[in-house]
C-alpha cells in the first residue's frame, strides 16, 4: 500500500487523489440568480444526499482565495436554487456551463439550455433536465483550513420536486430512462453500466 500523509501533500495533489478514487459521483447542475437577476449556472461533483426526512441535498463549492464562487454566493444572499441531475442528454450543455466567467456575465449563452419557470422559489430551473429539484437553504457551513474559509458545504432543502414522466413510475425512478451520468477524473465522465444486487441481510 502506497502511505501518504494529507498535510505532506499539495492542494492539487489531494484534489487528484480523492477525485480519482471517490469515484463515481453524482454532478448537480445548479441554477441561482444574482440580486440584479442574473441567472448563473455550475455543475458540481462534490454532491449528495443527506436526508430524505426532511429532505436536504449537500453541495460543497470551493472558494477562491477565500471569496465565495457565484453560487454560493448567489445562495448565501437568496436562500434559493434550482438542482439538475446531469445525464446522457444534457451533459455537453451542462459541461460547459464550468466555463470561469466574470460574475456579469451568464453561462446560458454558452449552451442551448431554456429556462422554465419554478413553483416555490423564484430561481428559474433548465427545461432540459428529467429531475429538478426547488431548493430553499437549510444551511451554510465554512470549511476552513486553519483560518482560512476554502470551501462553503451547504446544505439545500427540497421544496419542490420535478420528474420528467419518462423517467417516473407510481413513486420510483427508471434509472435507464434517467441516464444520469457521473464525474471522474481529468475530463472523464460515466453513465451508468454493468449492475448488480446483493440482498441486504436481515
Amino acid at each position: 500500500m502506497k502511505k501518504l500523509r494529507p498535510e505532506e501533500l499539495t492542494q492539487k495533489e489531494n484534489y487528484k487523489l480523492l477525485i480519482g478514487s471517490v469515484i463515481p459521483r453524482p454532478i448537480a447542475l445548479v441554477t441561482t440568480q444574482s440580486d440584479s437577476g442574473l441567472l448563473n449556472i455550475a455543475p458540481f461533483s462534490f454532491f449528495n444526499i443527506v436526508s430524505s426526512n426532511p429532505p436536504i441535498l449537500s453541495i460543497a463549492v470551493q472558494r477562491v482565495n477565500g471569496e465565495p464562487k457565484d453560487t454560493a454566493r448567489n445562495i448565501l444572499q437568496n436562500k434559493e436554487a434550482v438542482v439538475h441531475i446531469v445525464d446522457t442528454d444534457n451533459v455537453e450543455d451542462a459541461n460547459q456551463t464550468a466555463a470561469l466567467l466574470g460574475p456579469d456575465e451568464s453561462e446560458m449563452d454558452r449552451t442551448e439550455f431554456e429556462t422554465v419557470n419554478s413553483v416555490e422559489v423564484s430561481v428559474p430551473g433548465l427545461k432540459q433536465s428529467k429531475v429538478r429539484f426547488e431548493a430553499v437553504l437549510k444551511e451554510d457551513i465554512v470549511i476552513k483550513n486553519g483560518d482560512q474559509p476554502v470551501s462553503d458545504l451547504l446544505l439545500l432543502e427540497i421544496k419542490y420536486y420535478h420528474f420528467d414522466e419518462a423517467i417516473y413510475d407510481n413513486g420510483y425512478i427508471i434509472k435507464d430512462e434517467l441516464g444520469a451520468v457521473s464525474r471522474l477524473a481529468g475530463n472523464d465522465y460515466a453513465e451508468i453500466g454493468k449492475t448488480f444486487t446483493i440482498e441486504r441481510p436481515q
